[in-house]
């Protein structure tokens, strides 16, 4: 970077450069401190001239690559490859610059271990350890976790990992030393925020749907605000019927007729009524057919099938095609 710039002033040509569609996403993950700051950088921002922009694009494009590299194998192998591809002096350089904002989290090593290993190794562990260490993990792995341990287990993880805070790098640094063998992680000089209800949420929609049933009931009753505001949050094949007729369409021309039929095998009247409502005459008198002539279903094919027409609803959501409503808001729009 030939001129001399701010972190801030940076960021701000940098959202300028990239349109308001993408940084409005981008400050979606942000902090409102940080989103107020940035505001008022880009706010008093006047024109800045081509090169100025084509330096800060090209020095974000260089730490997002070297993140890549360092995601994939660690600061030498990204230091290795980008040596490679851009001198030793260059490589250097942006190695300096990422490693002097770069906080490695802890159980960064566990994040590439299998599920099934991590699982062995901390099944027995405090539940409050179980729910400490899901919550660094990916919530795929996490998921898988979660899901194999016992049910009351399960509960128990889940509602501490929902009301987990900050934890000091004390706690960390005890539990990690537990788990040398099959961890590996830095300790940040700070406290550390992981967990919480997002968190929880994120891996909740992971699980399998008997499981996630088994611990949003459980949690109802010890703490049944925090099961309301987790269900607030998400989203399950009973809540299709808040989709309304125009949201109900599109599920219907997005999932396989052979998954739909399985889901209605034991839904609710509501959305039974709903499905069939939204559907040409001919379309339902055949779906009503294969509901009738499929026979004795396991209840595991019906929630599977109900989990993958619900994994299409979020898939549509992250798109941007489908808004379904929580919170207590009134409106869905397609």
């Amino acid at each position: 970077m030939k001129h001399t710039l701010s972190g801030k002033e940076k960021a701000a040509i940098l959202f300028v450069s990239l349109g308001p569609d993408v940084s409005a996403q981008v400050f979606k993950h942000l902090s409102e401190e940080d989103i107020e700051e940035l505001t008022l950088e880009i706010a008093s921002l006047k024109k800045v001239q081509r090169d100025i922009r084509d330096d800060v694009l090209s020095e974000f494009d260089e730490m997002v690559l070297a993140q890549e590299y360092v995601n994939q194998g660690g600061i030498e192998y990204a230091k290795d490859l980008l040596q490679q591809a851009l001198g030793d002096e260059k490589a250097d350089d942006i190695i300096h610059r990422l490693t002097a904002s770069l906080q490695v989290k802890p159980f960064d090593f566990a994040r590439k271990t299998d599920p099934n290993q991590l699982l062995n190794f901390i099944q027995h562990e405090h539940p409050q350890t179980i729910a400490l260490i899901l919550a660094y993990l990916n919530p795929e792995q996490s998921s898988l976790i979660l899901s194999a341990l016992p049910p009351e287990r399960q509960v128990d993880v889940a509602k501490r990992l929902a009301t987990l805070d900050r934890t000091t790098p004390e706690v960390l640094e005890e539990i990690e030393i537990t788990l040398e063998q099959r961890l590996s992680a830095f300790i940040v000089d700070d406290y550390t925020l992981a967990g919480g209800i997002e968190a929880a949420v994120e891996i909740l929609n992971n699980v399998d749907r008997s499981t996630e049933r088994t611990i949003i009931d459980a949690l109802e009753e010890e703490d049944p605000e925090l099961a309301d505001e987790i269900r607030k949050r998400m989203f399950v094949f009973e809540d299709i019927v808040s989709l309304g007729d125009r949201g109900v369409q599109q599920i219907i021309r997005e999932v396989e007729p052979k998954d739909l039929a399985l889901a209605l095998k034991t839904a609710s009247e509501d959305v039974s009524t709903l499905i069939f409502k939204n559907m040409s005459k001919r379309a339902a008198d055949i779906l009503r057919e294969d509901i009738e002539f499929m026979g004795p279903v396991r209840l595991r094919d019906i929630e599977e099938a109900q989990s993958r027409i619900v994994a299409v609803v979020r898939r549509l959501e992250e798109a941007g095609e489908l808004v379904i409503s929580r919170g207590g808001e009134d409106e869905i729009i397609v």
